[in-house]
């Protein structure tokens, strides 16, 4: 076996670099199989890891156990900040594995772009495959909300192949009904997003859910979502849009016309990149029911603007508005209400089965349009998905 890669001046070997890590970060005990970082850790040339500004960390408590029972907290933040934990790391694609200390909300960022929006609640977990082409990881926890802790308990880094290249990626856009909450395997409420791997063949895609919450069409564009998708998106991929629920919210002083031209924007940006730009018009309230028990909700949230945007720009479009209406109708108001956070008088947002639901919905509609992925058909190289 290949231990080094040259000598250097005084005869010493060098080693590769690891392709495969575990750190436990804060300064409680360190657990078994990892490797402990303080925040006192400065990069190391000869470690391979370290946080470039350790002056910007601090060492907390966090309310897990094992390696989860202590974290690192960042003082300074932001997807461009130069505050992150980096790690040497041969090229090639890799799995980033991420806990959370106690925090309310936050987000990670890595390569001055988002990775994963708004991980909810104390030593939250999720992970996000990453190409590494310049031989050094650079990731860090920022803002999901402001005013809130942004900390670190745990990373796992794992190679998964020498090429640093993604395999076909879903990426979505969306709002509250579209977004991720945690624990992502149990939560009781649930975006579509989140629930839409249940339907794809992980063997032809990764899903990436870059939805959030009370997000609006220009704050996606222009806040740092957009940007991550567009850093990775290629030809093959999918980039599925919802949005104009909390644009309609007069806060947001965002008029119709505004809207469809913001998603054209973004539209013909993606479209730029060589992916399959699919358009989703959000579904209704749980009780946009008639008397005689007809769900509707058809003139809400610009669905006319998204309907005829996806029409001029040639994109596929999925309403979902009109497909889940038709479903609501068929189970009937009771039924309906079982789908959504009825718990706590919500009538907008879908809990699990609800989310569930919705992302079988759209996969089905995906699926008849002939956009591959969903089952155990492959992706040929020149042939297009899309059924004119």
């Amino acid at each position: 076996m290949v231990i080094a890669l040259f000598v250097g001046v005084h005869n010493k070997p060098v080693e590769a670099a690891p392709s495969n890590y575990k750190f436990d970060f804060g300064d409680g005990e360190v657990e078994k199989g990892y490797i402990g970082v303080r925040a006192t850790d400065g990069y190391d040339e000869d470690k391979r890891y370290g946080f470039q500004t350790p002056e910007n960390m601090v060492n907390v408590p966090a309310s897990g156990t094992g390696a989860a029972s202590d974290a690192v907290q960042f003082k300074e933040f932001g997807t461009k900040s130069s505050n992150t934990f980096n790690v040497d790391l041969p090229d090639g694609l890799y799995e980033v594995k991420v806990t959370l200390g106690d925090t309310q909300r936050a987000s990670v960022a890595a390569e001055g772009v988002y990775q994963i929006i708004n991980m909810t609640g104390n030593n939250a977990v999720d992970s996000f495959e990453i190409p590494i082409t310049d031989g050094q990881l650079n990731l860090l926890v920022t803002e999901g909300k402001v005013g809130t802790n942004f900390t670190l308990s745990a990373l796992e880094i794992k190679k998964l192949s020498r090429h640093p290249e993604t395999k076909r990626t879903i990426y979505i856009g969306g709002d509250s009904t579209v977004a991720n909450y945690y624990p992502l395997e149990s939560s009781f409420q649930a975006g579509w997003g989140q629930l839409l791997s249940k339907f794809v063949n992980p063997d032809a895609f990764e899903v990436r859910n870059m939805a959030s919450g009370g997000q609006i069409a220009r704050g996606f564009r222009n806040d740092g979502q957009l940007e991550s998708i567009l850093k990775y998106i290629k030809p093959g991929d999918y980039f599925l849009l919802e949005m104009g629920i909390n644009d309609t919210a007069p806060k947001n002083s965002t008029t119709e016309a505004e809207f469809k031209e913001i998603m054209r924007d973004m539209v013909r940006q993606v479209k730029d990149k060589g992916a399959i730009v699919v358009l989703v018009t959000p579904e209704g309230r749980a009780n946009h029911f008639d008397s005689e028990g007809v769900h509707s909700s058809i003139n809400h949230w610009y669905r006319h603007s998204t309907v005829a945007l996806a029409q001029e720009e040639n994109v596929p479009l999925v309403d979902l508005n009109v497909l889940s209406s038709q479903y609501f109708t068929s189970i009937g108001p009771e039924a309906t209400g079982l789908l959504f956070m009825y718990n706590i008088n919500d009538t907008l947002h879908p809990n699990r089965d609800g989310a569930t639901e919705l992302a079988r919905i759209i996969v089905e509609e995906l699926k008849r349009q002939g956009l591959d992925g969903f089952t155990d058909d492959k992706w040929h190289p020149g042939h297009s998905p899309i059924h004119h």
